[in-house]
């Protein structure tokens, strides 16, 4: 069976930009404005990284990408 790489993304608030890091992936840190334009960067990078790094010896490589957002909202008292 295939190895699925699991990536994470967090919301950076300050930045305003979703961070995606992975345990999977040596080297792996980047960024985007969108979870769709993130997704398009990590098609690119995560081949190119495991490749570097000599774990990639395939076509295709499956990777779960889990993204997380922590906000905080208020009640309307009226």
């Amino acid at each position: 069976m295939q190895k699925i790489y699991f990536v994470r993304a967090e919301w950076d608030d300050e930045a305003q930009v979703w961070v995606a890091t992975s345990d999977d992936v040596p080297g792996l840190v980047t960024e985007a404005d969108t979870l769709e334009s993130l997704s398009v960067k990590l098609e690119a990078l995560i081949p190119e990284l495991l490749d570097l790094n000599g774990f990639l010896n395939v076509e295709e490589v499956p990777f779960e990408l889990l993204a997380r957002k922590f906000s905080v909202t208020q009640r309307n008292l009226h």
